[in-house]
């Protein structure tokens, strides 16, 4: 984007990733991913991201060859993990009939139950090892020694997601170039794996530095990180660079609906509260109709990918139709600092925001 390069930049993540910045896009998945917008990102000097566990292997190789067309620049594609027996996972007809007042409301068939929900991760990650991305990224768990190996083999770089200590060690330990130490603060979906989540809620400027102390591989602050203070606190507190999502989420070239971009920059983005209900794992979003009304299933929803798939017609339908009150408005808790904006100009302020503030201090190596 340019030759200047802060003092605090130039560290251990850039050199791993290819990067000009130590600023990480964090990728979206169920539509609020965009090309338009890991380009932005990836050619303003930073590494952007596009959520892909929901696409199926053909769609995948796809939005790589999208992606190489629309950047030169090194970009990431994220999947999840899945977790032992989810594929063996079927809805129920009690689920399908918790959900069937928001399917007539919108005029849409209700689903079968028993059908089998998403597409197969094997599947998934055989596509994008063989359509080759710059990076890859992983959430929900630590990802098969195979898959490892063979990105390794084929030069692309992989990056693991841990909401703790342990899970950061884990990823460490099973050969993953990068970890994101994810905080609580974080919008959108807790990625933890080795403990329940409700044990593994840390924020993110405890668990940074302990994170920190415990890997030897570069490491990525999430959390609550929306601005140029948020940047050099991460730094500060010994990370390599920091990955921001709510604070993207809110630019022009976005996936998120009109009607969600707004919503975070509302007093009521100053709230948000983890939930099952959209997806059947917990998530980091804004309270509206839908979380209120089916507060008392939070317990009851099937586990991801069950509830995923039953929900997936009905938020793509809210969202087409601007019914921010029955889809999902991820947001973190520092939504309240985002502002409306383009990505280039998004990454171009956090840079000038936090070169004020770190000046020429350097990012530990």
């Amino acid at each position: 984007m340019g030759a200047r390069v802060p003092g605090w930049s130039g560290g251990r993540l850039e050199r791993l990733l290819g990067l000009d910045h130590p600023i990480v896009q964090g990728p979206f998945g169920g539509g609020l991913s965009s090309v338009a917008l890991a380009a932005a990102v990836s050619e303003a000097g930073g590494l952007g991201s596009y959520g892909g566990h929901i696409l199926a292997p053909d769609e995948l190789t796809g939005l790589v060859a999208g992606l190489k067309a629309a950047t030169g620049r090194p970009f990431a594609v994220n999947l999840w993990v899945p977790q032992p027996g989810e594929a063996e996972l079927r809805a129920r007809q009690a689920d399908v009939d918790r959900l069937r007042p928001y399917f007539e409301e919108l005029g849409l068939p209700a689903p079968d139950a028993g059908q089998q929900a998403g597409p197969d991760f094997d599947d998934q990650v055989d596509a994008l090892l063989a359509a080759g991305p710059p990076v890859l990224s992983f959430v929900m768990g630590v990802p098969p020694a195979r898959v490892l190996a063979e990105a390794r083999r084929r030069g692309i770089a992989t990056i693991g997601t841990a909401t703790t200590v342990e899970e950061a060690v884990a990823l460490e330990e099973a050969g993953l170039d990068a970890v994101v130490a994810s905080g609580s603060d974080a919008g959108g979906h807790r990625g933890a794996f080795l403990r329940p989540v409700r044990e593994s809620l840390v924020g993110t400027f405890s668990l940074v530095p302990q994170v920190a102390d415990a890997v030897s591989v570069p490491v990525i602050a999430a959390g609550g990180i929306a601005d140029g203070r948020g940047v050099a606190a991460a730094i500060t507190l010994g990370a390599h660079g920091v990955q921001i999502g709510t604070g993207f989420l809110a630019t022009g070239e976005s996936g998120a609906s009109t009607l969600h971009k707004a919503a975070l920059h509302t007093p009521e983005a100053r709230i948000t509260v983890l939930t099952r209900l959209f997806s059947g794992r917990t998530a980091r979003a804004i309270p509206n109709r839908f979380v209120r009304e089916m507060a008392a299933a939070e317990e009851e929803v099937p586990p991801y990918p069950v509830q995923s798939a039953l929900m997936l017609p009905l938020r793509r339908e809210a969202a087409r139709r601007g019914l921010d009150g029955l889809t999902n408005l991820w947001a973190g808790q520092a939504a309240a600092l985002t502002a409306p904006g383009n990505a280039r100009g998004y990454v171009e302020r956090l840079l000038a925001e936090t070169d004020k503030l770190l000046g020429g201090r350097s990012v530990p190596d």
